[in-house]
């Protein structure tokens, strides 16, 4: 058995983790990525992630998951109940980068909120204009963010080209757009208790 944790991950955050392992030293980590655009059908969330940490039984002293609930409606818990792993706290990956007090503060603020982080600002037309299927059927737009007033860019980098990109994918919508630089300290504040060695 390896001296070591293994991280199980949603791929859209793999790279703010490995930023934070380096920022930290945390050389006693390891990531096992998820296929990000899981998101897209949550209820295969759970099976995917006890798969792979049955995939790894016996190979660390500790399996830790970051995932939120992300829509699976308790289902990840339980699984992670049974299998006694943790996993970051909270229903939305969003608030790992803003932490829960300022994103519940977000939500009230404007319930009819999307929320981009820069790995969705870079990867929007895949996951969602495509992963929606809006390319093909364009109608589904307002089936789908008919609803919305506002994308909310949760921002982990400074990059302008970034941003640009997030007010494109408002623009495209026909949603407003807003900017919040978050960073990566609140992840890392979250993270810091349990991966620690």
């Amino acid at each position: 058995m390896q001296d070591k944790i293994l991280v199980i991950a949603c791929g859209a955050i793999a790279r703010e983790l490995v930023r934070i392992r380096n920022l930290n030293h945390w050389d006693h980590l390891d990531f096992q990525c998820l296929p990000p655009d899981l998101h897209n059908t949550p209820q295969r969330i759970p099976r995917a992630v006890k798969a792979k940490i049955e995939s790894q039984a016996g190979f660390y002293k500790k399996v830790f998951v970051a995932y939120a609930d992300c829509g699976t409606g308790g289902a990840l818990d339980k699984v992670l109940i049974e299998l006694g792993v943790e996993r970051i706290p909270g229903a939305h990956c969003y608030e790992f980068f803003t932490g829960s007090e300022q994103f519940q503060s977000i939500a009230q603020t404007e319930p009819g909120s999307f929320y981009l982080t820069d790995f969705l600002a870079r990867h929007f037309e895949r996951l969602v204009i495509k992963g929606l299927a809006m390319d093909r059927l364009p109608q589904l737009k307002s089936v789908y963010f008919g609803n919305y007033k506002r994308i909310v860019h949760l921002a982990q980098s400074e990059s302008k080209d970034l941003q640009i990109l997030a007010r494109r994918h408002a623009d495209y919508l026909g949603l407003e757009y807003e900017y919040l630089q978050c960073g990566l300290s609140p992840l890392s504040r979250v993270l810091k208790p349990v991966l620690t060695c």
